[in-house]
């Protein structure tokens, strides 16, 4: 087995601040009665404040610094997406609360192209969720962690360097020496090594055995049991924006990042949304809730290109100070065929995102498109339609010759079609239906030529008379 830990040293401080585009000074604070600064983002820390520092001496420094009291459920919340988009490289997934995400590679390896190659994806993709990620591997789960929770970006595959790596890690990332810090280093034990290097049955008689179970799971001499997590059904991420916003288009850095998520939420399932619900949260106003309509897909580019369009027109009623988005439904991708040229398939869904920013742009009733229906009376066989797939190419069966323009009226001839100068090439096709609804016809269709070169659709009624019922382009 192979695992990855990915943890955020961060998180309760990427919770607020991964949606300020500005990196401004920013701190998160203890609840505390006399709080002190938990973690500070590096421009806090280039005017002097870290971690420890009390955030009356913080305010000191930098009176106009962004103070956030942390925020635990949404520490875990994030946690729990961060899971959801990290299926798009592996089903096997594990929460570690408080700060890390343990994911099995071994069996995916091959398919994203080894190691280092799917390590760079994911810290690539990382970074455009707003995190800042360790990265460490190792081939069980709880070395993995350790040494990730050291600061390690390092990845081990072989056991002998596994050994070795995890002797020179502090004795205080064990959560089973936690009680015992002083204890331990008051009689020189300082590293994972140094337990190591004491008879087992004294470190257990007075440390405890869960001190050396917790090593030896680490070090894979005993199984190491962790509850599997488990996707919902749809995908649903909030984030905190770092100050309330007024103009809807701002909010694109902050929706993007929830974007991102959401695409790898979809490529762990193989499908694309279809329907999504974007909620603008705003202090003193009910939710500017945004509904969109999308074919079928799981592009970031696609999803982001057409909130835009709708944010740009949007009018908000009040500050947002959140953004949630909603994956309300998700249909299975198609596979599509491939071709042996390059540019000989047939993809419709650069039509379908051209609708749908249209649509979001204008309107959804300002852009339809046109549909056919099962009647042969010409006026009747079509109608506009504006679901959310009308920029996919219907399949069009084999059926006569039919005009692109359809006059709103038939237009009468002047006697016979040759007084008209009109000369007929093909016909006649009889159409002769309606009986059962009151709007029966009986006519004899024709295409003919007029003296400009103008190709025309005529027909015939019963009693005789000559109409243009259409005109070819």
């Amino acid at each position: 087995m192979l695992w990855i830990c990915l943890h955020f040293p961060d998180l309760p401080l990427s919770v607020f601040a991964r949606a300020d585009a500005r990196q401004s000074p920013t701190v998160v604070s203890s609840a505390s009665h006399r709080p002190d600064v938990l973690v500070a983002n590096n421009a806090a820390k280039q005017r002097g404040i870290d971690a420890g520092l009390s955030i009356a001496a913080a305010l000191a420094l930098d009176p106009e610094i962004s103070i956030h009291l942390r925020d635990e459920c949404a520490e875990a919340a994030a946690l729990n997406n961060i899971a959801l988009w990290a299926g798009q490289w592996t089903s096997t997934i594990c929460i570690e609360p408080p700060a890390g995400v343990l994911l099995e590679i071994s069996a995916c390896l091959n398919y994203f192209g080894g190691l280092s190659t799917l390590l760079d994806r994911i810290e690539w993709s990382l970074a455009a969720t707003g995190f800042t990620v360790v990265i460490a591997t190792a081939p069980t789960a709880g070395a993995a962690s350790l040494l990730a929770r050291a600061g390690r970006t390092i990845a081990i595959e072989q056991g002998d360097d596994l050994e070795r790596e995890l002797a020179a890690l502090p004795v205080t990332l064990l959560g089973s020496a936690q009680a015992f810090t002083d204890t331990l280093a008051g009689v020189g034990v300082r590293t994972v090594g140094d337990v190591l290097a004491l008879p087992r049955e004294g470190v257990a008689r007075r440390f405890g055995q869960s001190l050396l179970d917790e090593i030896d799971r680490a070090r894979g001499m005993l199984p190491d049991a962790r509850p599997m997590f488990v996707a919902p059904e749809r995908y649903h991420g909030q984030i905190e924006l770092p100050s309330p916003v007024e103009e809807a288009e701002a909010l694109l850095f902050a929706v993007k990042r929830l974007v991102v998520e959401l695409a790898g939420f979809l490529r762990g399932r193989g499908a694309g949304v279809t329907r999504l619900t974007c909620d603008l949260v705003h202090k003193d106003a009910k939710p500017t809730a945004i509904v969109l309509g999308v074919a079928c897909t799981q592009q970031v580019d696609h999803i982001l290109n057409v909130l835009r369009e709708r944010l740009s027109r949007e009018q908000l009623p009040d500050r947002v100070e959140a953004i949630r988005l909603v994956s309300e439904e998700i249909s299975p991708l198609r596979i599509q065929e491939g071709d042996f040229f390059p540019g000989a398939g047939k993809n419709n869904e650069g039509g379908a995102q051209l609708v749908e920013r249209l649509r979001a742009r204008l309107g959804d009733d300002a852009v339809r498109a046109l549909s056919l229906r099962a009647d042969h009376r010409p006026e009747s066989a079509w109608a506009y339609r504006n679901d959310a797939a009308i920029g996919a190419a219907q399949p069009v069966s084999a059926k006569p010759l039919r005009p692109l323009w359809l006059l709103s009226e038939p237009r009468a001839l002047q006697g016979e079609p040759a007084s008209s100068e009109v000369k007929l090439l093909l016909g006649p096709e009889r159409i002769e239906t309606g009986w059962w609804d009151g709007r029966e016809i009986g006519r004899d269709y024709f295409v003919g030529h007029d003296a400009k070169g103008g190709e025309l659709w005529l027909y015939r009624d019963r009693g005789g008379r000559w109409f243009v019922h259409g005109i070819f382009a």
